[in-house]
């Protein structure tokens, strides 16, 4: 499939789609976006040829088609050129997809759809509020045990485990109770504190209306 553009199927608010959109910064792809939401009814019925559950991300490399976030970011990482992203030994390896799987399992939920979407209404939803940050704890309190070192999750250079877990933070930051939170895990911190100075963290920031 040499010479064919990349085709990213993705939502501007999605972490989902921020973490495909981080490793393809991270690795330097050329790729156009195709702006999906997921959210809609009028999803494109064309679309279900390529993802039959109606999510985003997904990709279209030549007639190769490919959906769900981990093994769309892995084929990226294993198909082109630029760094690796999966770190070099077993162990580490084996850390980066633990911390993914915890993300994916435990994360996702409680860090956006209850702490950060609470806030998406004209009053605050107090009650979804109070149960997100108490299911992030143990979250980031696992989190926090595994963080490799100060710069990095999983292993000594960037991987697949810091552009999953980098969106999911970012929108938990941004609830105040959230960054209080957060605060509490020093190890974190200094993981927080050097990867979002990232180009591809910076760059791929959705921008909300004001």
């Amino acid at each position: 499939m040499p010479g064919r553009k990349l085709e990213l199927f993705s939502y501007k608010f999605s972490v989902y789609a921020r973490i495909v959109r981080i490793v393809l910064e991270e690795k330097g792809i050329d790729f156009e976006t195709h702006e999906i939401n997921p959210f809609t009814s009028d999803v494109p019925a064309s679309y279900l040829d390529i993802h039959p559950f109606k999510r985003v991300p997904a990709i279209r490399h030549g007639a190769f088609t490919l959906y769900e976030t981990g093994p769309v970011t892995q084929y990226l990482d294993e198909t082109f050129n630029g760094p690796s992203l999966q770190p070099d030994t077993a162990f580490e390896r084996a850390r980066m997809r633990q911390i993914i799987a915890i993300i994916d399992s435990y994360g996702y939920w409680p860090l956006v759809r209850k702490v950060f979407s609470s806030t998406f209404k004209e009053e605050i939803d107090e009650t979804m509020l109070n149960k997100g940050l108490q299911e992030s704890a143990p979250v980031l309190a696992a989190l926090e045990k595994l963080v490799r070192d100060a710069r990095y999750i999983a292993a000594p250079s960037y991987s697949l485990a810091d552009a999953h877990l980098i969106p999911m933070i970012e929108y938990f930051l941004m609830v105040p109770e959230g960054a209080a939170m957060f605060s509490r895990y020093p190890k974190l911190i200094h993981w927080w504190d050097h990867v979002k100075e990232r180009p591809s963290t910076i760059s791929t920031l959705p921008q909300f209306p004001s």
